[in-house]
């Protein structure tokens, strides 16, 4: 594994620390991943960022940094390591065709092999306890791993595709018909007018939560569309203080309890 590292600054109750990070994947080539943690001792519990289309860009540096600085270790893989290491794209549309390309070529399988290398790196580095926050094809991404591995709670914002086909890691049956098998939280967050998210859509996934007995929040913003989490001031801090609270109150928890709904 190989490490680079820098001290920084950000608001919150810990100074934090950020290091890229390569992590041995079984089936492929290390995956690159960005980590923020509290400049303090721990252990701290581990939080999973899920990246969108775009790649480990500023943005979800970002979120890796505000976890940190309220004391999570966060962990943001870079899920196009295989075909596109490293890349940033430009949040414009050539960069969003080319996300999409990149996303073309992800398969499921892929997407949970590199997810299982992440947890295990953060639970070997110290952080029992694990929980992640997708962002998009990152929300996606942490609702799948929910139903795969071991994690106490998942933010997803606005996470699409979940009831059909339509994208690789959405195959060969849809990620929300494998709701059952998650056993950790599962806090929702999604705009009213959410173009990728449509009311249909949010009804199927509410019904699937509610029917496996998940416990689960659900939240749908009035007046704002994808993407909220950049754009909208207001949505952005409740939707902040609805993740904190969820993650803050998994890490209090004893390990593995069964979902109920709520």
């Amino acid at each position: 594994m190989n490490v680079t590292s820098t001290d920084s600054g950000t608001t919150g109750s810990y100074p934090i620390r950020t290091e890229h990070r390569d992590i041995p994947v079984g089936d492929g080539p290390a995956m690159g991943a960005y980590v923020a943690r509290p400049s303090a001792p721990g252990p701290f519990p581990g939080v999973l960022v899920g990246m969108e289309l775009f790649g480990v860009d500023a943005g979800v540096r970002e979120v890796c940094d505000r976890l940190a600085a309220l004391g999570f270790v966060a962990l943001a893989p870079d899920f196009h390591h295989r075909t596109a290491p490293g890349s940033e794209l430009p949040r414009d549309p050539e960069g969003r065709k080319r996300g999409f390309e990149l996303l073309e070529l992800m398969t499921r399988a892929q997407v949970l092999s590199d997810v299982g290398a992440a947890v295990d790196h953060l639970r070997a580095t110290g952080s029992e306890r694990v929980t992640m926050v997708g962002l998009s094809v990152g929300g996606h991404i942490a609702y799948l791993a929910a139903t795969e591995f071991d994690l106490a709670a998942v933010a997803v914002f606005y996470g699409g595709w979940l009831p059909t086909t339509d994208i690789p890691i959405s195959r060969p049956e849809p990620t929300l018909s494998l709701t059952p098998k998650i056993t950790g939280r599962v806090l929702f967050l999604v705009g009213e007018e959410d173009h990728l998210i449509p009311p249909a859509q949010r009804r199927e996934i509410a019904d699937a939560l509610r029917e496996a007995g998940t416990r689960h929040e659900t939240v749908v913003y009035p007046g704002v569309g994808h993407g909220f989490l950049r754009t909208d001031r207001t949505t952005s801090a409740d939707a902040w203080r609805r993740v904190h609270a969820l993650l803050a109150g998994t890490a209090a928890q004893p390990p593995r309890q069964l979902s109920q709904s709520t």
